[in-house]
């Protein structure tokens, strides 16, 4: 059983504030998601974040296949970090921790997903070839996204 880890930064010059409130609303992961990922969120919900939300989401992660995603925000501190977990979707274990944190001139973001592919060895097969170069490509389109959006720092 091999689980593997995403660690990204990124250094922004926006508040905690501005960075808490663009995080932790679920309808901006669309912004930030490429868009040939065909992501939508389908639980409408306008209550802030709080652990035992549920959110639903379609993907199309790879070659057109539809695939619904169910995470489940497990923790949460308002203005420093959350947690999200899949419920239900491709990975046997996804567990992604979102941290912000306040530094000279506005904030760091970090991310750490650690996450299991399904198929035993045949998921650790592709793992290095279509699933951590397709992470990989998916949190670089964020970094310049976020980048476009708030400036650098």
């Amino acid at each position: 059983m091999k689980i593997y880890r995403l660690h990204e930064k990124q250094n922004l010059p926006i508040s905690t504030t501005e960075a808490w409130d663009f995080l932790s609303n679920p309808k901006n992961l669309k912004v930030i998601t490429p868009d040939y990922m065909g992501f939508n969120i389908l639980t409408e919900e306008n209550k802030s974040m709080y652990a035992g939300q549920i959110i639903q989401y379609i993907v199309t992660p790879i070659a057109g296949i539809k695939t619904k995603w169910v995470t489940e925000i497990t923790h949460v501190k308002e203005g420093e970090y959350f947690v999200d977990e899949q419920r239900f979707g491709p990975y046997s274990l996804w567990h992604h921790k979102h941290f912000i944190k306040e530094i000279k001139g506005g904030v760091q973001m970090e991310d750490i997903v650690d996450y299991k592919l399904p198929l035993g060895v045949l998921g650790q097969m592709v793992h290095p070839f279509l699933v951590k170069p397709k992470l990989r490509e998916i949190f670089e389109y964020r970094k310049s996204k976020l980048t476009e959006m708030f400036g650098t720092l």
